[in-house]
């Protein structure tokens, strides 16, 4: 699972579009693998950075982020290909100090992020739905409040890094002297340490428990999609923010409809007499009962659209049509009397067929005038 993108740009998720800018600049400057030439994981971490930024710069891919996390279907994959250019690359080196050292204050964690999976009829994705999941997951302490400590205790600064919650370096290198920072290994770059553990949680802030969590699912979901409950997810240690919840969303399939983007397609079928004649015919929609005008003389295949009575879109809410595909059944097993009328018909229109009832009722009926 890709991380999140505010966690990878170190900012937080009320942070403005200027503050991201900042941060991007920033990160991009300290882990370009030009300046980390011996850091087998530069690439990656200066690929993830830029595939971060990508996901939040534009206030609309900001938005379906924020909606769908970081694989959702509707606004695509934000952390795909493409989504960084030659002028940002310009403007992160060219930009400030080039060697300038990153500054961060240690603190709790995030948590783990968690995902569920959720059964949704095709009228839930009409309609919309809201659901209460059961979960087990980590949940904060009771008895310490989340902190980890014993009730009437306070962390400690950690010594080794002095509250800061990194340790750093200073190296030589082909670019000048670069500054490292690494997670401080006493505190786990908490900042602090925890001197009177609490007896529940064992210093953790957390224990395993059940939550019940309301989710709102948008009306026009799709088939495979995942929601992004931010926040909504398990515990993390020591009073840290919590995780992210992710809901998979299956559609169970429909007997009666099929959905193609926003419109729903239903077969109807209608005798071929009906089909020749013309009729009015009662069909179940989503949205309740639906006279339906079969003209005289249609075909099969013809198809007769219901606007409106599709799915909503999940880009602007209007709905898409209702697409009708009239299925003309020929009858099969037919009486003599029905026979015969065909076999009219067919003499009326001048149509070769071939003779009805031939076989042992027309024999028995021979041998009877006979």
């Amino acid at each position: 699972m890709a991380r999140d993108a505010y966690e990878v740009l170190g900012v937080p998720r009320q942070a403005t579009d200027d503050e991201i800018k900042r941060a991007y600049r920033q990160l991009a400057r300290e882990c370009h693998p030009d300046a980390n030439p011996n850091d087998p994981h530069a690439v990656e971490r200066f690929k993830e950075i830029n595939a971060a930024y990508d996901a939040l710069r534009d206030p609309e891919r900001r938005r379906q982020y924020d909606m769908f996390g970081p694989d959702g279907a509707a606004a695509g994959n934000p952390f795909g290909p493409g989504g960084f250019g030659l002028n940002d690359l310009f403007d992160a080196f060219f930009t400030g100090d080039v060697f300038g050292g990153r500054t961060s204050a240690g603190g709790p964690v995030r948590g783990p992020d968690a995902e569920t999976v959720m059964e949704l009829t095709l009228q839930e994705v009409v309609t919309g739905a809201r659901r209460t999941v059961e979960m087990r997951m980590p949940v904060e302490c009771d008895t310490c409040g989340g902190s980890g400590g014993m009730p009437g205790t306070q962390p400690t600064k950690c010594t080794t890094c002095d509250g800061v919650g990194e340790v750093r370096q200073v190296r030589r290198s082909l670019l000048g002297q670069i500054m490292t920072a690494g997670q401080c290994p006493a505190c786990s770059g908490l900042g602090t340490t925890i001197e009177h553990p609490c007896a529940n949680c064992r210093g953790d802030g957390r224990v395993a428990g059940m939550r019940s969590i309301d989710v709102e699912v948008p009306a026009g979901i799709e088939d495979g999609q995942r929601l992004r409950l931010a926040g909504r997810g398990p515990a993390a240690p020591r009073g840290g923010t919590p995780g992210d919840l992710y809901v998979a969303v299956r559609v169970a399939r429909s007997a009666a409809f099929e959905r193609r983007g926003d419109d729903l397609w239903h077969r109807l079928p209608v005798s071929i007499v009906q089909a020749a004649l013309g009729t009015q015919i009662e069909i179940q929609t989503l949205d309740g009962p639906r006279s339906l005008d079969v003209q005289s003389g249609t075909q099969p295949g013809a198809r007769i659209r219901l606007q409106g009575l599709g799915v909503p879109s999940l880009r602007n809410g209007r709905r898409g049509d209702l697409m009708v595909e009239v299925d003309v059944q020929v009858p099969t097993n037919l009486t003599p009397e029905q026979a015969e009328l065909l076999a009219q018909l067919a003499q009326l229109r001048g149509e070769d067929v071939n003779p009805p009832h031939d076989g042992l009722f027309s024999r028995i009926r021979s041998a009877f005038r006979s």
